[in-house]
């Protein structure tokens, strides 16, 4: 099945169950978000494949994840901050412009099947990821926790390494949740950050 959503291309990778804090001053993104607040509907977040966040439109990688408003706050005219979660991964089919440089697409959920436990030789990701959440004092995932969750650890590690967008994409991208969590342990073990 095809749903049509709003896209802004940013040069930010989104997961799913992450957390997106917006800053919007342009008009077509202000009146994306009050529409998506009015019937509470999502937008397509997509990382800029080329171009600017600002100015002519972007052009978006065909990944990406949808965005929820949780919460909102207008501290000047005409700037709008957003509190956003990341839902579903899709695919983009097609898109196209309006006339207000706002994109659509046509999109295709890719998360259908049922998230998978962390196999034991990754169960030290997990751990990882319970000794980083407790050190952060800002920036802390949405409960629930879920370090037992493939899909979780993958995606919460993903968020917080230190890595290009481009690598984030990469992982975004990747359908098996293991594959992603063999690939993180390979940049982990790249930038020297497991102890041998």
């Amino acid at each position: 099945m095809l749903y049509d959503v709003p896209l802004f291309p940013l040069g930010t990778v989104l997961f799913p169950g992450g957390l997106l804090p917006l800053r919007i001053f342009e008009t077509r993104y202000m009146d994306m978000a009050k529409i998506c607040l009015k019937n509470e509907t999502p937008f397509a977040v997509c990382l800029i494949a080329s171009g600017r966040e600002t100015g002519q439109p972007a052009i978006p990688h065909e990944i990406g994840t949808l965005a929820r408003i949780m919460d909102w706050d207008m501290p000047q005219l005409g700037v709008l901050n957003v509190s956003c979660r990341g839902e579903q991964r899709f695919r983009i089919l097609t898109h196209r412009f309006e006339t207000s440089g706002l994109q659509r697409a046509d999109i295709e959920f890719m998360d259908l099947g049922a998230s998978q436990p962390l196999a034991s030789h990754q169960q030290f990701l997990g751990d990882l990821l319970a000794r980083v959440i407790d050190h952060l004092d800002e920036g802390k995932p949405l409960q629930p926790h879920r370090l037992d969750d493939a899909d979780w650890v993958g995606y919460r590690l993903a968020e917080l390494l230190p890595i290009t967008p481009a690598s984030r994409q990469q992982l975004l991208e990747m359908s098996d949740a293991a594959d992603r969590l063999d690939l993180i342990h390979d940049i982990l073990e790249d930038k020297g950050l497991l102890k041998a």
